[in-house]
């Protein structure tokens, strides 16, 4: 076994990338020359040279108040300077947050409507669409590089684009974020999952609210609260990514406690800034259903499921991804995807800001399996 030869990518932390010589192999670190495999080694880390977004991610300088208050006038009346005297708007203000989302997806992503019902969590756009193009990259590693040319991820050069991939979204909740920002940036077509009918039902009204949408997402409910994969992916799908925000907290009083510490954490923040705080501020602003924040065994529970379901459909998805929100969560995740069999593991640490965010992925094909995918889609 020897881990694959690839470098960290600009404003993300590379940790393992492995690729076991058969099912149940423990990784191992690159072996010397007439040297045996050494043990299985603990996930390293390679420091990446910059804790920004991700060089393609639009939001990389900040955001451009102006031309989102023109593009969205309603906006208007939430920005104003802050202490240090740039234009911003008070995250802690759901209607704000949710009125910046829409002139985000209006100004750099070309989508002219987008609502979410009350109470349904708001996803942080530059986060979302920064998966994304790490999964872009995942993509582009193993793609068949042009004659005589070499890859260049950064530049989005060999990054496969268009209705050829298809990707799989875990529980995309009443905002639909990935599969919008997925089609709008790359082409990509969607199938998106949930468990809630009222969130699947707000997705399909922005997708017809969106003519440039129709027929590239498609919607399936999950009828079955213990599966995953099973009941949404069929026979005939056949998947390149799947994608997944997994609800963190292990029941409603975890998450409630998690949404306690947020507020406090953005009041402090808002008062640092000089900001007044107002007593009543009760609501998140991100907000969040029960499917969208809890689950029995949080976490930890779904990704052992998700990796387990895994099993049955790897030979229909090129990578399955989640992200992982508890560092801790990763050694287990480890210990049963070598018991399941993968061919290899990712994981990623996305920093933004002083937030770090992990993305595990792995697949159960070879390299060999990944180049003649890549040359038969791409």
């Amino acid at each position: 076994m020897t881990p694959s030869p690839k470098s960290a990518r600009s404003g993300a932390k590379k940790t393992i990338s492995q690729e076991p010589k058969a099912k149940g192999a423990k990784p191992a670190s690159t072996p010397k020359p007439s040297c045996k495999p050494k043990p299985k080694p603990k996930p390293t880390t390679a420091q990446s040279p910059s804790k920004g977004l991700h060089p393609r991610n639009l939001q990389g300088q900040g955001y451009d108040f102006v031309a989102l208050m023109d593009t969205t006038p309603a906006l208007k009346p939430f920005v104003r300077p802050n202490p240090y005297g740039n234009l911003s708007i008070d995250f802690s203000d759901p209607k704000a947050v949710k009125l910046l989302n829409l002139a985000l997806l209006r100004l750099h992503y070309g989508l002219s409507y987008w609502d979410i019902p009350e109470g349904f969590l708001c996803p942080p756009i530059p986060g979302r669409v920064d998966y994304l193009h790490y999964l872009a990259d995942l993509l582009a590693e193993s793609a068949p590089p042009s004659k005589g040319g070499k890859r260049n991820v950064a530049t989005g050069a060999k990054v496969p684009r268009g209705e050829r991939v298809v990707a799989l979204d875990i529980g995309t909740g009443a905002n639909g974020i990935y599969p919008l920002l997925g089609h709008q940036v790359y082409g990509w077509r969607f199938v998106a999952s949930d468990i809630d009918p009222v969130s699947l039902a707000n997705v399909e009204r922005i997708i017809a609210n969106n003519p440039q949408l129709a027929g590239k997402l498609s919607l399936r409910q999950q009828s079955d609260a213990k599966q995953i994969f099973t009941g949404v992916i069929t026979a005939k799908d056949r998947f390149d990514l799947t994608l997944c925000n997994p609800p963190f907290h292990a029941s409603l009083a975890e998450a409630s406690r998690g949404s306690e510490r947020k507020l406090k954490n953005l009041a402090a923040n808002k008062r640092a800034k000089g900001h007044a705080v107002a007593k009543n501020q009760e609501k998140l602003n991100f907000g969040g259903q029960k499917a969208e924040l809890w689950c029995e065994g949080g976490e930890q529970a779904f990704l052992g499921q998700m990796i387990r379901e895994s099993r049955e459909f790897g030979s229909q998805c090129l990578w399955f991804t989640s992200l992982v929100s508890k560092k801790e969560n990763l050694k287990p995740c480890y210990r049963l995807l070598e018991q399941v069999g993968v061919k290899r593991v990712e994981t990623l640490e996305m920093a933004q800001g002083n937030k770090l965010t992990r993305v595990l992925a792995w697949t159960f094909m070879t390299p060999e399996q990944h180049r003649l995918w890549n040359q038969y889609r791409v």
